[in-house]
């Protein structure tokens, strides 16, 4: 690929390093968020898959993962490996993709999106999954499905050729990650006590959730502006409609659930999630009122989507990921060539930009039916072979009940659990165990005894304390 003219800026580089920081800091936002939606037993094992996977999926990308999305196409398939270890990414000159900012930044930023795209799907398997098997699907999906859909798009590609658009993320990530999500939860069938909440078992933490919902609102000023690769008003464009669209989008949510229940602010962070996903591909192509069309449309899909998901087909999509995230992110893409502006309008030209060429809506829609059937078929492939090799990928109904936080990490995200107690009570000989891991009680486990159970160490605490502290889980 010839290289731009290149012409390094000292502003547009500041704005892609705060970006990226912001950006960063979207993968514990969505461990807070998804630990505080799911119960209090395995909270701690979904802030552990994000924080695991940001680091594996870090060191990944800069092994081999840039080179195969951003590096010389091979055929328009998938990069090759002239950037492996981030050879010839220079931090003191422009690359292909990038000509007023240094190579190695754009690489560092689009390491983002490598990292918490797979960590999207933890919301669809929660409460279920093996620990090991999270780690080697997390590292075959991003080498098989991620890579190959980022070079597809955003490396030159086929699809790019086709002239698939893509702002910031709808197809790359979103609707890659939600088919995937899909995929996942009807391989793996439903958790053992999924008719008993019909998949919406009540949350441990709210709060925590509201907080991990605030820092995804944030970051995503990142992940969005951040794209426009340079401080100007593109940049600018594209906040508005990050923000307009996740607003519109979560008025949806509660209006809708103060007509069928009451103001619930579970389904608010819904709502505003279903809105940042849906807005991330069209931001920048996009007037601030065309957002307002795609947050309401985005929203109401989300909303009922989910709900007849769970209630009428009993798909177990613990957080309901290829709803707010895969079905908004499709049809944000598909809508950016509805309301999308062509290259020579200006930011506020028009009130609606409903000139698009009925080409560039189906050539959007092509890109989404493709990378979302492409990330199905390939993620039920590595999840056959897995079991094929592995035996059961998900968690026996034993180890679901006393929690994948104490099965898979000998730890409790909270130092008393009702769990602890009731596990106990119910196996009154012993020392229980689950998958041949003994279960403390409650007494030892305060007791900071780390040599009567794994996982003691780092949870000293004096039992008044801990009693002041305590949270009720289930």
């Amino acid at each position: 690929m010839a290289l731009p003219e290149c012409s390094l800026s000292t502003g547009d580089t500041t704005w892609i390093i705060l970006a990226t920081a912001f950006c960063l800091m979207m993968g514990p936002a969505l461990a807070f968020f998804e630990a505080g939606m799911l119960r209090a037993k395995h909270s701690l094992s979904i802030i552990t898959q994000v924080f695991a996977g940001t680091c594996m999926l870090s060191c990944l990308w800069l092994l081999v993962g840039y080179s195969f999305a951003f590096g010389t196409t091979f055929g328009g398939i998938i990069g090759g490996f002239d950037h492996v270890l981030w050879l010839n990414v220079p931090y003191d000159k422009c690359g292909p993709h990038s000509s007023n900012i240094p190579a190695a930044l754009h690489a560092l930023f689009q390491m983002m999106f490598a990292t918490i795209t797979p960590l999207i799907m933890t919301g669809s398997y929660a409460e279920r999954l093996r620990w090991e098997a999270f780690l080697i699907f997390t590292l075959l999906w991003e080498i098989l499905v991620y890579y190959p859909a980022v070079h597809w798009v955003w490396g030159g590609g086929f699809l790019a050729q086709w002239g698939v658009l893509d702002y910031a993320g709808g197809i790359v990530v979103h609707t890659s990650a939600g088919a995937g999500a899909l995929a996942i939860a009807l391989f793996l069938g439903p958790r053992a006590d999924f008719l008993q909440y019909m998949g919406e078992a009540p949350p441990s933490n709210v709060p925590l959730a509201g907080v991990g919902t605030a820092l995804l609102w944030m970051g995503w000023f990142g992940f969005n502006g951040g794209s426009a690769m340079h401080a100007g008003n593109l940049a600018v464009s594209a906040v508005v409609s990050t923000h307009v669209a996740a607003c519109v989008s979560c008025v949806v949510w509660l209006v809708l659930s103060m007509w069928n229940h009451r103001p619930a602010a579970t389904a608010m962070f819904n709502g505003i999630l279903a809105g940042l996903a849906g807005i991330t591909p069209a931001s920048g192509f996009v007037s601030t009122q065309a957002t307002i069309a795609i947050g309401l449309l985005c929203g109401l899909l989300a909303y009922y989507g989910s709900q007849i998901s769970k209630k009428r087909f009993h798909i177990d999509d613990a957080l309901d990921v290829h709803w707010i995230h895969g079905a908004t992110g499709s049809l944000g893409s598909i809508l950016l060539g509805v309301f999308g502006r062509r290259a020579g309008d200006g930011v506020n030209d028009y009130w609606l930009h409903i000139h698009s060429s009925p080409w560039q809506i189906f050539i959007q829609t092509v890109g989404v039916v493709f990378v979302g059937c492409y990330s199905f078929a390939v993620t039920w492939g590595i999840l056959a072979a897995m079991k094929a090799r592995m035996g059961s990928l998900a968690h026996d109904d034993d180890a679901q009940e006393a929690g994948l936080d104490w099965v898979d990490h000998g730890e409790v995200a909270y130092c008393r659990l009702n769990v602890l107690r009731d596990i106990r009570a119910t196996h009154p000989d012993a020392v229980s165990h689950i998958n041949g891991i003994a279960l403390p009680s409650e007494e030892d486990y305060m007791k900071h005894s780390t040599g009567k159970h794994p996982g003691g160490g780092g949870l000293a605490i004096r039992p008044n304390a801990a009693r002041d502290g305590y949270q009720n889980g289930l």
